[in-house]
């Protein structure tokens, strides 16, 4: 824009998405800098999780006698089961691993307020054999999808993620959060919360929450107006069987949508060809120009070999395993 190399005279919505994060981000400026740059007769639409008040302001600039939209959340809040366990900073990453052996999940979030700790989390994670990713905003596009990916096709169990990266994250049947660290507004730990006990399913809520944090714990209580479920940490028993293991593995494809490679076309080669069955292909996702399938562990050596080998639409495009 900048360069004034792209034109934008023929654009008619212009959409603001995720504008409290932004506002929480310092990104009023450049807010400004983008819609200076748009047509004056167009339509804006802005949504936003939560409503400060920064919000009304950016509406009032840039919308004109806009009409407001809430979408009530529903019945499904009372599905989630929230427990809270008091730890010290020191103590804290010895808990997460202990509630994480503990209940065993078979996919689940782990919020930190900063992408450093998003970091640090998920490396000590993986360095005790735990199978889990990490999604905060220094990935790449690429990255960040294929983190997605994995995840949602059930061959990562644990995903370590910022607030910001995992806005508009929605998995289906995510049986447990865990907020790390408590979140300094009340409103997006519900957010954070909310993504598990969805569509009539009871989801888990585990929050680790040192002295410190108390001020959070008491805003969120009184924010949901519930007296919160307090549990001595020494409750929470380590399994023998820390190790979370994915029961499925993703096979990346160098070919997807401008291949023409379509999904029964993989399905098929798997399942035809390979003498795979239906229950060991998973979840198969399409891009532009990569395609991902979920396998079974026991049968991911015999998919990836035919599809190097075989006679499907991918026989000329590489096939990986994504570790």
């Amino acid at each position: 824009m900048r360069k004034k190399t792209l034109v934008l005279d023929d654009l008619k919505i212009l959409v603001l998405d995720e504008a409290d994060r932004m506002l929480d981000m310092g990104f009023t400026d450049a807010i400004d800098d983008v819609i200076a740059y748009t047509p004056p007769q167009r339509q804006t639409l802005l949504f936003s999780a939560t409503y400060p008040a920064g919000i009304e302001q950016i509406s009032a600039r840039v919308q004109r006698q806009p009409v407001n939209v809430e979408v009530d959340d529903g019945d499904e809040a009372p599905a989630i089961e929230q427990v809270f366990f008091e730890t010290t900073r020191e103590k804290r990453l010895p808990l997460l691993i202990s509630v994480l052996s503990h209940y065993q999940p078979a996919s689940c979030v782990v919020f930190c307020n900063t992408k450093k700790d998003c970091q640090s989390v998920y490396e000590a994670l993986e360095s005790r054999g735990i199978s889990v990713l990490a999604l905060h905003g220094d990935l790449e596009q690429r990255d960040r999808d294929q983190v997605l990916v994995r995840f949602a096709n059930r061959s990562c169990r644990v995903l370590v993620a910022t607030d910001v990266a995992a806005r508009g994250l929605d998995i289906k049947d995510l049986e447990l959060v865990v907020n790390f660290e408590l979140a300094f507004d009340p409103e997006v730990h519900v957010h954070r919360i909310g993504r598990t006990g969805r569509a009539g399913m009871s989801g888990l809520a585990v929050s680790l929450c040192t002295p410190q944090e108390m001020t959070r714990a008491h805003a969120i209580e009184d924010y949901l107006q519930m007296k919160l479920k307090w549990t001595p940490a020494e409750q929470v028993s380590r399994s023998a069987n820390t190790m979370l293991e994915p029961e499925m593995v993703t096979l990346c494809i160098d070919g997807g949508r401008k291949a023409k490679i379509r999904p029964g076309d993989i399905l098929g080669a798997l399942t035809g060809e390979a003498s795979l069955t239906a229950a060991d292909v998973g979840k198969i996702d399409m891009f532009p120009v990569h395609a991902y399938v979920a396998i079974r562990k026991a049968s991911a050596k015999r998919a990836l070999q035919q599809l190097q080998q075989g006679k499907s639409k991918a026989k000329n495009c590489k096939a990986r395993l994504l570790k």
